[in-house]
């Protein structure tokens, strides 16, 4: 009874507690351990010093032994300095919205690199004297799209059509159908950005149904401008009529054009996707769209056109606000001069797709997965060509893949159909084929 007595107290003394808490190593001793000292280059000072007190306090609570501690507060750091993690789209969407649409090319990924430190983004070098901001990568995109007669580039597409709404129709009218008042997701609607910049919205026409009369009829003093807006991200069909670019130009009146998906040029995979060429030759005064969609760059809004529209809108005290930053110009210049992954897996033919779908299928059947080729059909996504559908291939998987492979260190995200996970190869660049098969390989089974 005395030995259990004694065993208890000193076990639970005070005194005991500070023998035990002095056996905790010192914060200064715990950041110059080698890899928690790595961690503090990688993740900074104060963010690595707080998770080494928290290991400490775990310690010091008896909930951890202090010869943990190091071991305690490494476990709880991320590996990288940023909490995004890349994956590989396998979904058969080609710009997926919730894994950031359009993947940058490698040049445009080592120009933002390149940019990342003090750049000539506004002095001109041989002179000393300041510059324009971005002259490269707007002089890239006039020649882009030469049938604008001016360009500008602010932070996304809705930031262009805000930008125009405020500068040319600011308490006047913009006159759009009520067939193209989309909501363009996460509950951001056409017609609650435009009312927000102080415009009035003139609705003409039907859901379904819109007329030059309509237009017409509705055109007056207060007129800032004529709105048409592609319905990116969803297709009307039965009996239906909208009224084109060249007929609303005819109006008299400004016409601004929202292509949203940012195609520059007509693409034969598209046929029915709006593209800035067209519509500028058409007879539009602004065109505006994203860049991070079928233009495969980073994301920003292009507002394309006249000289005169375009330079109020530069003018603007606005347009301050919406400017976008030196890494975003130099993402942009590299997408515009170069290809794409964008553009390249537009090019791709359903053959090609089969083919790889079958070389990775064959490498996990050696190895005993259920694992067979097959076609599918893709999307483009992202607010863009709605309704085309893209031939595509697969790999089809036993479905408990699919959680597995979306939670794998190197995330693989595909689909889920018909009770099989299809990892589509649309969007995937074939030099990750060999990166999909290890993490299928990875996969307990």
């Amino acid at each position: 009874m005395t030995g259990a007595y004694s065993r208890q107290v000193t076990e639970e003394s005070p005194t005991g507690r500070d023998d035990a808490r002095r056996s905790i190593p010192r914060t200064d001793v715990l950041l110059a351990h080698p890899e928690i000292a790595a961690a503090v280059t990688r993740l900074g000072h104060e963010f690595v010093k707080r998770a080494v007190t928290a290991a400490q306090e775990r310690a010091r609570s008896g909930e951890i032994a202090a010869a943990d501690v190091a071991a305690t507060a490494l476990a709880s750091l991320p590996a990288d300095s940023s909490s995004l993690r890349p994956v590989i789209n396998a979904t058969g969407v080609l710009l997926h919205t919730n894994l950031g649409r359009a993947p940058l090319s490698q040049p445009s990924i080592d120009a933002l690199i390149a940019a990342a430190g003090p750049t000539d983004v506004e002095l001109e070098l041989a002179t000393g004297r300041r510059a324009a901001r971005g002259r490269g990568t707007l002089d890239a995109l006039a020649a882009a799209v030469p049938d604008a007669e001016a360009v500008a580039v602010v932070n996304n597409g809705a930031a262009a059509l805000v930008l125009a709404a405020t500068a040319l129709a600011q308490e006047r009218e913009i006159v759009v159908s009520r067939g193209e008042l989309v909501e363009i997701g996460a509950g951001f609607r056409i017609p609650d950005l435009l009312a927000s910049t102080g415009a009035v919205l003139r609705e003409v026409g039907t859901t379904n149904r819109t007329t030059l009369a309509d237009y017409r009829a509705a055109i007056g003093p207060r007129t800032g401008f004529v709105l048409k807006v592609h319905p990116s991200n969803f297709v009307v069909s039965g009996f239906t009529s909208t009224v084109p670019t060249d007929a609303l130009a005819a109006l008299g009146v400004p016409l601004v054009v929202d292509i949203g998906s940012g195609l520059l040029r007509p693409h034969p995979r598209l046929p029915g996707e709006p593209d800035a060429t067209s519509a500028l030759r058409a007879g539009a005064d602004l065109v505006t769209c994203s860049g991070d969609k079928l233009l495969g760059g980073p994301q920003c809004g292009l507002l394309l056109g006249r000289a005169g529209v375009v330079e109020r809108l530069r003018r603007h005290p606005l347009a301050r606000a919406l400017r976008v930053d030196k890494l975003t110009l130099a993402a942009l210049e590299a997408s515009l001069r170069g290809g794409t992954p964008t553009s390249r897996a537009l090019e791709a033919s359903q053959d090609d797709l089969l083919a790889r779908a079958k070389r990775v299928a064959a490498t996990l059947q050696a190895t005993g997965i259920d694992a067979v080729a097959v076609p599918s059909e893709a999307t483009v996504g992202g607010g863009g060509a709605p309704g085309v559908v893209l031939p595509s291939a697969a790999v089809s998987l036993p479905e408990p893949y699919a959680v597995a492979l979306r939670t794998a260190d190197r995330p693989v995200v595909g689909r889920v159909h018909d009770g099989r996970c299809l990892l589509d190869l649309f969007a995937v660049p074939a030099d990750n084929d060999d990166d999909v098969t290890a993490a299928v390989l990875g996969v307990p089974h």
